[in-house]
């Protein structure tokens, strides 16, 4: 069997720059020497695991193009709680590493309730959210317990209501805000995103998204502040009860235009991936899509890379280790994607949805 005929390779593509991003962002330094950004963290600090997020919401949109049933959904929600199940595992080996695969679960459960949705409803909704979720999140944070800085594991579930607060508002990846993602990737999953003429704009209009609101913060935000918190925010700005911090473009900040600004470069980067995808003729597109078959299953490859990243497996925060690493992640994507293959952890995950559907089509008969 060859690379599945079925698929979105542009996706693929998109999914597998994302899990490269967020690699280099963990092994290469921040600062250069004389205390500059480093090109890697301007191009890829937010911006990957933002994609991420965008992506996932495409890809629930396109799981449930057809599949909207409430025991589809039930194995949706299932499949999310595996995904989250997953991430406290992951937290717990000691990677160092902010693990996102629990807020990425719990994304998907709040995406569920807006599948039944079309695309300008989603994108009307999503332009609200970019506003309501900060605001919501600079209101209630000062009320909630001070956030740690470990992900989160299955040690925590003791807590549960500091658990939440993290996986909610106050953790590195904190849900409310992060729910605009989600939006946007289904709103462009309700599109015909198979159509050529679809790419070029989504393309385009990021763009135009990512340059304005760059633009718009740097006139309105205080300069110093942007540059303290160009290499991140762990997840929001200080809830000090100062709304100028809502200003600022930072990585990992969750602010309007923060959110606007990443929305933006993943529409681009999925335009330019899908594209690419609809320009090349079908034995280019079958040789993109085993050159980058690590998108197809990046959760087992970010898990895989988790592992990595742990001191007895790999050295910490080594940029002398990016092509190695990236490349055992490409070449054991290029395997299964040239085989046919999904990925273990994507087999795992998909179980529920699998067995709703087996069990559907039997009572049909």
């Amino acid at each position: 069997m060859g690379p599945a005929a079925d698929r979105l390779v542009g996706l693929d593509v998109a999914r597998c720059l994302a899990l490269l991003g967020m690699v280099a962002t963990h092994l290469f330094d921040e600062r250069t020497a004389s205390g500059d950004l480093t090109t890697v963290q301007w191009v890829a600090g937010g911006r990957s695991s933002a994609l991420f997020a965008v992506l996932a919401g495409a890809s629930l949109a396109l799981m449930t193009r057809h599949q909207r049933r409430g025991r589809d959904l039930l194995a949706m929600a299932a499949r999310a709680a595996l995904i989250a199940v997953a991430g406290l595992a992951l937290g717990g080996v000691g990677s160092g590493l902010a693990v996102i695969l629990t807020y990425y679960g719990v994304l998907f459960l709040m995406g569920l309730p807006f599948v039944r949705l079309g695309a300008p409803s989603l994108a009307l909704l999503c332009a609200a959210w970019v506003l309501v979720g900060p605001v919501v999140s600079h209101l209630v944070r000062p009320h909630l317990p001070p956030r740690g800085f470990d992900s989160p594991t299955f040690a925590q579930l003791a807590d549960p209501g500091r658990l939440a607060s993290e996986l909610f508002f106050t953790g590195y990846y904190p849900v409310v805000p992060w729910l605009a993602y989600l939006l946007a990737g289904l709103a462009l999953g309700r599109l015909d995103l198979r159509n050529p003429h679809v790419a070029g704009p989504v393309a385009l209009a990021g763009a135009g998204l990512a340059a304005l609101s760059t633009a718009v913060s740097r006139a309105l935000a205080d300069p110093a502040r942007a540059e303290d918190g160009a290499t991140g925010m762990f997840g929001n700005p200080p809830a000090d009860g100062d709304w100028s911090w809502l200003l600022l473009v930072a990585p990992h900040s969750s602010t309007p235009f923060d959110l606007v600004q990443t929305i933006g470069s993943a529409m681009l980067v999925i335009g330019s991936c899908l594209l690419v995808e609809h320009l090349l003729p079908r034995p280019g597109v079958v040789a993109l899509a085993i050159c980058f078959g690590a998108g197809a299953m990046t959760l087992t490859l970010y898990s895989l890379h988790v592992l990595l990243h742990t001191p007895d497996v790999w050295p910490r925060e080594d940029p002398g280790t990016y092509v190695l690493h990236a490349g055992i992640l490409l070449a054991i994507g290029a395997g299964y994607a040239a085989a046919g293959r999904r990925g273990p952890l994507e087999r795992l995950v998909g179980l529920p949805l699998q067995l709703a559907r087996r069990d559907g089509r039997q009572g049909t008969r």
